[in-house]
């Protein structure tokens, strides 16, 4: 049996350069409805005035705590040095321009108390850099299984929670790039399947040019899961790429919805 007592969630959140959204990204968690958590983030070497934005809210919020690394290393590492400091009974991510909505964490968690459930993701909504919708929400499948994980990440980082009690603390990989997907691919592992809380409690916040928003771009990236993550030959993963691509294709679209109010 999961702690039915109110557990303490540890929010980890790297930054870097973002001044523009760190403080909505903040709020977004001290409006939760949710108040047993502690929101933990570590500065990635900014040259803006992303860290004196994030010293304010540490000084007149005692639940939220900052560190910044020596140099410049990449959200991996920067998520790392955030795992070492969790004091949490759960794990939840959540990047610095992505915002949750009010009830996320009390939705989620009792969502994996009432089901027993050691990790679980939810839908989210997509926003611009402005913060206006795109009138897209993302799905996925109600039993997510690790083969279908193995060609595709349906979870969006900024929904995953996990159970600290079931997994330990995952170390996260240091590519710079798709950590998240490592980090469910080593869960699903385990439990073989998941659930997700089947409503949107998130928005994620799709910037230009940015490396998430071209699945072109993030090719070579997959390619690195599938060749040094899973140890796969060359040839090997590259069969792997085509059952990837044929799933953003042909399969993932159906998970994307248009939502109603934006038609």
């Amino acid at each position: 049996m999961l702690n039915t007592a109110l557990p303490l969630v540890s929010i980890i959140t790297p930054s870097f350069n973002s001044e523009k959204y760190i403080a909505e990204t903040i709020k977004s968690v001290q409006n939760q409805s949710y108040a047993n958590w502690e929101l933990i983030i570590v500065d990635d070497c900014s040259t803006d005035q992303t860290e004196p934005i994030i010293r304010n809210f540490v000084q007149s919020d005692s639940r939220i705590h900052s560190y910044q690394l020596k140099r410049n290393s990449g959200a991996g590492i920067a998520r790392n040095e955030a795992l070492k400091r969790a004091k949490g009974d759960y794990i939840a991510f959540l990047d610095s321009d992505d915002l949750w909505k009010p009830k996320k964490l009390s939705t989620q968690i009792k969502f994996m108390q009432d089901y027993e459930l050691p990790f679980t993701f939810s839908f989210y909504d997509c926003i611009n850099e402005e913060g206006i919708s795109m009138g897209k929400r993302v799905e996925a499948p109600l039993v997510l299984s690790y083969y279908q994980l193995f060609f595709c990440n349906y979870i969006g980082n900024l929904s995953g929670i996990y159970s600290v009690d079931y997994f330990g603390k995952i170390p996260i990989s240091p590519f710079r790039k798709r950590q998240d997907w490592m980090v469910w691919l080593h869960i699903l592992k385990e439990i073989r399947t998941a659930r997700p809380v089947p409503e949107s409690l998130a928005y994620y916040r799709i910037r230009t040019n940015s490396m998430s928003s071209s699945k072109g771009r993030l090719l070579k990236h997959n390619f690195f899961v599938y060749r040094f993550f899973h140890k796969f030959n060359t040839v090997l993963s590259l069969c792997c790429m085509v059952g990837f691509l044929y799933t953003q294709l042909l399969i993932k679209p159906q998970y994307s919805k248009v939502l109603k109010a934006e038609m």
